[in-house]
């Protein structure tokens, strides 16, 4: 029997561990594929605190791999090809949460679930667009924002700085929200217009001295700095949520008739979504900047990206 490494939960409340398990066998519309890298994300965390249906499990949603094996009936994909796979991991099923995930030499997936990853992009710069890159992308893309119009992002982060790049090649007046003035060189290397350091100013008021913003993108799960964003706003605008606490905000009844404006949470992340993304970003050369990590040190690398001290997303590197 085949064995491969996996960082894998032995049990609900148990720290990961570095074992060696089976390779697991791809059934009717799976495939098996050869995991290259895999993104440490926020959303992992559930798995780890405990919140899997079953254990053991495998975290890792951001999964970068090569098609190894063709299950039962599987005709979508070719062996050899490379593919990703993001959150919603096919038949109802939520990668890394509900079927083993990305955090391993090798994992199953439903081949509708799956996304092809050209050429150009390196796996390494591909795992993180799987979920941070996608999810960004595709709230700006359904937005209200036109080219030409003010957009702003809050927080420059793992999402936040694909957010901005992404805003720039669409055309969008970008500006980037962030807390000191150590990241505003960088944002405006990765194509904002205008920076505003919140400590220094109202990031409200700022955008109203620049118009008004048509979409603010949230992207700091910060709820008091979310909800006063809104008085930044245009008219017809709409507050974009993509990362929460789940701390309450403090929005009244007030905030929406000044307007008359929407808040609202984007998620989606189906494997057409993500294709879409990957598209954009080779077309446009939106990358990721990364700090990768060996498969054996996944728990290290998660603790970073939890406290927010990687730049600025952790991938783990699995085919060294």
């Amino acid at each position: 029997m085949k064995m491969m490494k996996a960082m894998q939960i032995p049990s609900k409340g148990e720290k990961m561990k570095l074992v060696e398990t089976p390779v697991p066998q791809p059934g009717e519309g799976q495939v098996l594929l050869r995991v290259e890298a895999c993104g440490v994300c926020n959303g992992d965390s559930r798995t780890i605190r405990g919140g899997a249906p079953e254990y053991p499990c495998i975290p890792g949603h951001e999964v970068i791999g090569i098609v190894e094996k063709l299950g039962t009936g599987s005709t979508k994909w070719k062996i050899g090809e490379r593919v990703g796979i993001g959150y919603h991991g096919g038949d109802n099923h939520v990668t890394g949460l509900t079927m083993d995930g990305g955090y391993a030499e090798y994992m199953v997936a439903y081949e509708d679930s799956l996304s092809s990853i050209p050429n150009e992009l390196s796996a390494l710069e591909a795992a993180p667009l799987m979920c941070a890159g996608e999810t960004t992308f595709s709230a700006l893309r359904n937005s209200k924002a036109r080219p030409g119009d003010l957009v702003a992002i809050q927080g420059i982060g793992g999402l936040g700085h694909l957010a901005v790049q992404y805003a720039k090649k669409a055309g969008f007046h970008t500006v980037a929200i962030s807390r000191g003035s150590d990241k505003e060189e960088l944002v405006r290397q990765l194509g904002a217009h205008h920076y505003i350091d919140s400590e220094k100013e109202d990031p409200a008021q700022a955008l109203q001295a620049l118009g008004g913003a048509k979409v603010i993108l949230a992207t700091a799960p910060n709820a008091k700095a979310i909800s006063s964003l809104i008085n930044g706003l245009g008219l017809d605008s709409e507050l974009i949520i993509v990362a929460g606490s789940g701390e309450q905000l403090e929005l009244s009844a007030v905030d929406f008739l000044k307007g008359p404006n929407t808040v609202r949470g984007s998620f989606t992340g189906q494997a057409k979504e993500i294709q879409e993304a990957i598209n954009f970003s080779v077309l446009t050369d939106v990358r990721p900047m990364i700090e990768t990590f060996p498969l054996e040190r996944a728990s290290e690398a998660y603790d970073k990206m939890m406290v927010a001290s990687t730049r600025f997303r952790a991938v783990l590197n699995i085919s060294e």
